[in-house]
Order: structure tokens, then sequence, then C-alpha cells
């Protein structure tokens, strides 16, 4: 099974609304990937999504958050060097990537899907993610 870290962009607009993004979170709930999070990524999924849900209002993030935290593959990067991206911020999921072993990471962020093949990961959209690797 593949191991993913996915780029906040992407669960947040997987978790409230339809399309690629959704598709990549179904296929996680159904066993078909190994979701990759470290610490950091966690807080700032959980961050952003109980941010969204109060402000717009929709599904309460909190089970969702639960159940990612107890069924993925936990991580503790040990940084030495920025990874380069342009947005400094987005380091954290290319970190997050090569300390847990992922395959693959998964953006919607331009500065991170300019990182492709950054410690030979590649960094793909959502779309070419669903339509490549959950196509089978």
């Amino acid at each position: 099974m593949i191991s993913v870290v996915l780029d906040t962009n992407v669960v947040a607009s997987g978790f409230f609304f339809s399309g690629p993004p959704a598709r990549i979170l179904d296929a996680w709930v159904d066993g078909r990937f190994t979701w990759v999070v470290s610490p950091e990524v966690f807080e700032e999924y959980s961050r952003t999504l109980l941010r969204l849900s109060a402000r717009f209002g929709g599904p309460d993030p909190a089970r969702f958050l639960s159940r990612l935290a107890y069924r993925a593959a936990w991580c503790h990067p040990v940084v030495s060097a920025p990874a380069g991206c342009a947005d400094p911020d987005d380091d954290k999921f290319l970190h997050c990537a090569a300390a847990g072993g992922a395959f693959i990471v998964v953006s919607g962020d331009r500065a991170l899907l300019r990182m492709f093949g950054w410690q030979d990961l590649p960094v793909v959209t959502p779309r070419d993610f669903v339509d490549i690797v959950l196509s089978d």
C-alpha cells in the first residue's frame, strides 16, 4: 500500500466539498492508501478545519480528525535544513513525506507543486492523484 501526504488545501476541499479531493478522502476511508502525518501537519489540518467549520458551517470535523489521529501513520521529522519551498510554511509537508517514507505528496498549492522531485518525491495535484493512482 502506498503512503501519501496530503496538503491542507486537499484535506479542507475534500472535507467540505465534492470532486477529486473528496474522492481522495473516500479512498483513504476505504483503506486504499496510508496517510502519513506529523504533529505539525495534523495541527494545521485541525486548525484549518475547525476554523472553516466555525466560519461557514457544515460538518463538524471533530470525528474526522479523531479518526485521522487514530488511523494515520505518524512520523516525527527531524529538520536540519529548510526544504526550499517558495512558501516556507509548506516545507512541513515535504519533511513529513521524507520522514514518513511517503510515496507522494498531493497538493493544489503552486509553491508545493513546484517542489516536484525534491528528494525524488513526486508532488501532484488531486486530479492527477485520482487519475494516476486511484484509477485502477
